[in-house]
């Protein structure tokens, strides 16, 4: 039993598990969907992770039979390519959901924060993302139906398993991005970073206090 404690605090941290205690009474069903998306990108960001491991211990592998035994693996320059291509796609679904691509904010920062210029800018990108997810998720769906009959050199795996990361990331990519829109999900429900720092609202701050200083 002395797992159990562990298990749940883990699921705690995680938000893996609803907690209870924030709703009075009956659990709403934005709460189970929330909790979904919790899961399903806690199961993509476990697959990416392993994806870089043996990646890395492959590549190694290979090396070190390459350059200290003089001979090397088959298939040991067509797995890590394959992987990284998962890894890529896992990674560009798991940037849309606490929005940590790149962006330029030179305009979005003029505005006033909370304000509804902002609030524009952040659902016109929603549904950018939106279409480029769709686009994945449709176009990689078609092209592993294309090159179905097809098979890898090296492995002999079919052909179709490097384009799967494709339809997969433009699937959560999809789904984050209609739980943004509907407001299901919320921006600052992060679940791989912290919350961003607006240095520019800090210097505001501190010239205000400054300015009241002088003031007084």
């Amino acid at each position: 039993m002395s797992g159990s404690p562990k298990k749940t605090s883990w699921l705690q941290e995680n938000k893996l598990v609803i907690d209870k205690s924030q709703y009075g009474g009956k659990v709403p069903f934005r709460a189970y969907i929330v909790l979904a998306n919790h899961w399903c990108h806690r199961v993509i960001l476990t697959i990416a992770q392993l994806a870089v491991v043996i990646m890395l211990c492959t590549v190694f592998m290979n090396v070190v039979l390459r350059f200290c035994f003089n001979s090397g693996i088959t298939w040991a320059e067509e797995i890590p390519r394959l992987l990284v291509t998962l890894f890529t796609f896992l990674a560009c679904a798991i940037g849309v959901r606490d929005h940590m691509h790149i962006s330029v904010t030179m305009v979005y920062s003029r505005f006033p924060k909370g304000g509804k210029m902002r609030k524009f800018m952040d659902v016109l990108s929603d549904i950018a993302t939106l279409f480029c997810g769709i686009f994945l998720l449709y176009y990689g769906i078609m092209y592993i139906v294309r090159l179905r009959p097809g098979s890898l050199p090296m492995t002999g795996w079919p052909t179709w398993l490097q384009y799967i990361p494709a339809p997969i990331g433009g699937f959560v990519m999809t789904f984050d991005s209609i739980l943004f829109l509907l407001g299901i999900l919320k921006p600052e429900d992060l679940l791989y970073s912290e919350p961003e720092v607006d240095y520019q609202e800090i210097l505001k701050q501190q010239a205000a206090e400054n300015a009241n200083g002088g003031n007084n």
